[in-house]
């Protein structure tokens, strides 16, 4: 049998020139379809776009942990179906994997997409119990743009507020390369994404940094030249100077997007331990929450 490294290579060869020309449909032809139980297209809302996918470990397993992962896409682009291969590394883990579609620009704008985020938790705090899932170990999860959607329904409680729940609900965050700080906001484009300049203020989640926010974890690649490492490290700090618990990890070799590549359950840990940090942190997390009931 190939080692792993062996084997891994073998994959992404299999996948040819696909890796190139689009890595996400690449990760997601290596991904396993077995192992788990997908539930797809669910609504959380009446729009077009309010639906998410439930991926259900295989097995009787009762109280399990559950992710809910916000992709990215600047606010404006990606799907939840780029996505399995996420779903997957996290059902092999023992976590029942939320991937999540969101209203986009120029369709809406800032806060609608935190609104749709905050709207699909909300459907998770009420619906993932019949999934097996234990409602204390609920985490929240997202890479960019989806990065900034998880942080401010965690940060800001008047998301999820408005659905009765309360943000210190959410059992811990594991956010991927987002922008947390980038105020005031430049260049036409984002400024229209983020609408009447009246609210670009409240869009940063570092302004709404304090001591009872869920635990965090911060992953950022030190090459990430699309959302800028700082953003991280500033948030972190911002957390922990409130007296809240945030961790900030940063890998040498990483970018905005080879990031992606590292949640792979296949071929991840050639990229780096990012999905091996991210797992470490949610089981001790879990454990964490057994023990104090």
């Amino acid at each position: 049998m190939p080692s792993r490294p062996l084997q891994a290579m073998l994959d992404i060869a299999r996948t040819g020139p696909l890796v190139w020309r689009d890595p996400l449909v690449a990760l997601d032809r290596l991904a396993t379809s077995e192992g788990y139980e997908a539930h797809m297209d669910l609504a959380y809302g009446n729009a077009e776009f309010q639906k998410l996918d439930v991926y259900v470990p295989e097995g009787r397993g009762r109280e399990r942990p559950a992710v809910v992962f916000f992709h990215g896409g600047r606010w404006s682009s990606g799907s939840k179906r780029e996505y399995r291969y996420v779903a997957q590394a996290m059902a092999a883990a023992g976590f029942v994997a939320v991937v999540c579609d969101y209203r986009k620009y120029p369709q809406v704008r800032f806060p609608a997409f935190v609104e749709d985020g905050a709207a699909a938790v909300a459907w998770a705090f009420a619906n993932l119990e019949s999934y097996g899932v234990d409602p204390r170990r609920i985490f929240v999860m997202g890479h960019s743009s989806g990065a900034h959607i998880g942080a401010m329904i965690a940060m800001d409680e008047r998301y999820l507020a408005l659905h009765g729940v309360r943000s210190a609900a959410i059992a811990g965050l594991v956010l991927l390369s987002g922008p947390f700080d980038f105020f005031p906001i430049r260049g036409e484009g984002l400024r229209d994404i983020f609408g009447p300049e009246e609210l670009h203020a409240s869009s940063q989640p570092v302004r709404f940094a304090r001591a009872d926010a869920p635990p965090m974890l911060l992953l950022h690649g030190r090459r990430d030249r699309t959302v800028y490492p700082a953003n991280s490290a500033r948030l972190a700090s911002a957390v922990r100077e409130r007296g809240g618990r945030a961790r900030a990890l940063f890998y040498s070799r990483l970018s905005h997007t080879n990031i992606l590549g590292a949640l792979s359950g296949s071929v991840g840990f050639l990229f780096g331990p990012v999905l091996d940090d991210a797992v470490s942190f949610l089981r001790l997390r879990c454990e964490e929450l057994e023990s104090n009931p």
